[in-house]
Parts: C-alpha cells; sequence; structure tokens
C-alpha cells in the first residue's frame, strides 16, 4: 500500500465541518433561519429578504404559475407514523402531547383556519412523523418541517430539537407548520426560483408568524389576512394575484374516492 493509500478521505480532502463562525451565511441561500440558531426548511430557498426590500406583505406559495389553496369543505386526515414512534418510549403519552401542541396552533388560528383536522389511522392525507436523531449544522437546527397544499399524500416530520424549546416555542413551531399547510411561504420566499415562485397578498409586518426573529409571532392581521384570503377565493372575487391563479386542491383522500368511482362506473 502506497503512503498516498495510507493517507485518510478526512486528511486528504480536508473533509472537515467549517465553524459556526465560518459557517454563518453558507446556508442562507437554501435555508430560512430565525432566533439564535434554529432553521426551517419546508420551504428551503429565500433571500434575506422579499427580492431583498424590506418585509411588507405575506407571502404565497405559487408553484408551477398557480397558488393551489385548499378547496371549501375539505377535511385534512392525519395520522402517526407509528414506525417512527418504535424509538421512544411511552409512545402514547408522546402522541397525546403531540395531538394537544396540534389543537393549541389551531386554537390560535382560530376560525381563520381554512381547513378541517381529523384522525384517521385508515385512510389519511398526511401522517406526523418524529425522527430519532435531530437535524443541525452549523447553521441551525431544524425544528418541523411540513408541506403545502397537495393532492398527494405529505408528512408534518418533529425533531427533537422542537421538544427542547419552551412550550410557547413548540405551540408557536406548530402554528408556523400549519401556515405552510395552509398555503403560506416564508415571509421572504425566494421568487428567483421559477419552480418555487411566489406572490404577495396581505399587510403583513416583518413580525409575522411566517416571518423569522424574536418578534416572530401570530398577529390579527396574519389571521385576518389568511381567512379573507380564503372567503374571497371560495367565493370567486379572488381568482389570481400578481398573474398568479389560483387554483383549488382536494386531499387525498378526496382524490382516491373520486377516482374510485369513476372506475367502478366505467367498468
Amino acid at each position: 500500500m502506497s503512503s498516498v493509500d495510507k493517507v485518510s478521505l478526512k486528511e486528504k480532502f480536508e473533509l472537515r465541518f467549517r465553524s459556526k463562525k465560518e459557517c454563518d451565511s453558507c446556508g442562507a441561500p437554501i435555508v430560512h433561519r430565525y432566533g439564535h440558531d434554529k432553521i426551517c426548511v419546508t420551504d428551503k430557498v429565500g433571500y434575506p429578504t422579499l427580492r431583498n426590500r424590506s418585509p411588507l406583505d405575506l407571502v404565497l406559495h405559487s408553484g408551477e404559475g398557480y397558488i393551489p389553496l385548499w378547496e371549501k369543505g375539505t377535511t385534512l386526515r392525519w395520522k402517526f407514523d407509528e414506525g417512527s414512534l418504535r424509538y421512544f418510549k411511552k409512545s402514547d403519552e408522546i402522541k397525546d402531547y403531540i395531538r394537544v401542541l396540534l389543537g393549541k396552533a389551531l386554537l390560535k388560528w382560530g376560525d381563520a383556519t381554512p381547513v378541517k383536522f381529523n384522525e384517521n389511522p385508515n385512510v389519511w392525507d398526511f401522517k406526523i412523523r418524529l425522527e430519532p436523531v435531530e437535524q443541525c449544522s452549523a447553521t441551525g437546527c431544524t425544528l418541523a418541517r411540513a408541506f403545502f397544499p397537495s393532492p398527494g399524500r405529505n408528512e408534518l416530520v418533529l425533531f427533537p430539537t422542537m421538544f427542547e424549546q419552551s412550550r410557547k416555542e413548540q405551540v408557536d413551531t406548530m402554528v408556523h407548520e400549519l401556515g405552510h399547510i395552509f398555503g403560506l411561504r416564508h415571509f421572504f420566499a425566494d421568487v428567483k426560483e421559477k419552480t418555487w415562485p411566489s406572490v404577495i397578498y396581505g399587510e403583513h409586518k416583518p413580525f409575522s408568524i411566517m416571518n423569522y426573529g424574536e418578534k416572530s409571532g401570530l398577529t390579527k392581521s396574519d389571521k385576518n389576512d389568511l381567512k379573507n384570503l380564503y372567503d374571497l377565493a371560495w367565493s370567486g372575487e379572488l381568482v389570481e394575484i400578481d398573474g398568479a391563479y389560483i387554483k383549488f386542491v382536494k386531499p387525498y383522500h378526496e382524490t382516491i374516492l373520486l377516482e374510485s368511482v369513476f372506475f367502478e362506473r366505467s367498468i
């Protein structure tokens, strides 16, 4: 074996992590960071500010040229990912704890919540998965990851670091992730990303729940804007925003039921 072969990959390519100081901005183009050391990866790409300007408005998710919103009367069925719970003791107690967090977060959104939630382990639209290990880097730690309105099956992922936060921050994290599930992007969503464009709606301030920082929190404007958005869209008064048309989405379980009915009729 030559001397070159004896050199480890780490030594040969200097595969070392950058220090937190060295990597303070290395995650900025691909993750959203808030607080001192926390990041959210539900909506990964973004500028430090929207179009590098000061934040003024709420940003809506607009994929492939349209804004996906849930159809009126939608109920999202969900279940726990039982496989992910096998790593934890007292899984039933963990489930009850998460049910309370989800319930408190929904109560915070109040009547602005555009959909209903129903725990259904048999026919489900998304599952709640608990990761056994934290997801941290020099940029910070991820607390949770959610999804945007879509007809497929999705996941709400909770990481161990979330449960190390105060009870208030745990609830606020759930409130934030629910915002994504309702269709809201990060306050500074990246508009240069062609496959995941965004549009502005509402009159939000920098301390919106979809923004980050010590002042981030659910505001009256957050709730009013979300409620008005869905009310106007469902009534047909609002069909597009900044050239992006609104497209209503059915949850997975409704799509499957429709497909099964069509199949039965076709045969």
